[in-house]
């Protein structure tokens, strides 16, 4: 794992795009074409404000969702949909294709199948994470599947985790943040060739010092990444304010 400290969110979220853009072009120009991982939340904002901008074929370039809210409509302002459409599909010219979790699904079963096949079929060249004030991937929340090889799991969120959407403004009240979501598992994330995970800010900081120097355990499911062969973090200086 590489970790890249910077002073400002703009400076982090500029480089890991830069990087993220890199990999991206690197895998066009082997095979022509390239898959990606794309995360939300306010970990994502400024990297994908600068990946938009980014010098990329989006025309070559197929994008898979990592997590959704069981039934929050899109037109919510906490759907993942929303975000992702608004913030990266909208903002780029001639994408090839993006495969959405649809959270509304009436067979969320049958929606994680649908997306497992369609994963299956294709190499992961980089996935875009963040890592959750109780040191989840995606929504795997403590104690997470590291066994699972299902691409896409239903998965329960803790109070933490809930507590966190609640803090960012995601949503009303604590009763409104849903109990289930859809979500990548594990070794579907670490499937991934290249990890770019963005952490900011001083509330992730016990998250991100356990996913980096303690034990690697299903009770931090972050920490898993130190057993990826290519995954750099990007963090801000409050973030990285607890490691040694």
């Amino acid at each position: 794992m590489k970790l890249h400290v910077f002073g400002e969110k703009d400076e982090m979220g500029a480089a890991a795009a830069a990087r993220t853009a890199e990999l991206l072009n690197a895998a066009i120009a082997e095979r022509g074409e390239a898959t990606l991982i794309l995360a939300t939340g306010m970990s994502q904002f400024e990297m994908l404000s600068d990946l938009v901008k980014a010098a990329v074929d989006w025309s070559k370039v197929t994008v898979f969702h990592l997590d959704e809210y069981l039934g929050v409509p899109e037109s919510h302002p906490a759907s993942f949909r929303k975000y992702l459409k608004e913030r990266f599909v909208q903002q780029v010219a001639g994408l090839r294709v993006f495969h959405f979790v649809d959270g509304e699904a009436a067979d969320p079963e049958a929606e994680c199948r649908r997306l497992d096949a369609l994963i299956a079929a294709r190499p992961v060249d980089v996935a875009c994470i963040g890592i959750g004030e109780n040191g989840h991937l995606a929504f795997n929340d403590p104690p997470a599947d590291f066994e699972t090889e299902a691409a896409y799991i239903i998965v329960n969120l803790d109070e933490v985790c809930r507590r966190q959407q609640l803090g960012e403004g995601w949503f009303p009240t604590l009763e409104a943040v849903p109990a289930q979501a859809i979500s990548m598992g594990i070794r579907q994330i670490m499937k991934s060739k290249a990890i770019i995970c963005t952490v900011p800010d001083a509330r992730k900081a016990q998250a991100v010092k356990g996913a980096v120097e303690g034990p690697v355990t299903n009770l931090l499911p972050s920490s898993i990444l130190q057993e990826h062969p290519q995954c750099d973090m990007y963090m801000d200086e409050p973030a990285a304010a607890l490691l040694s």
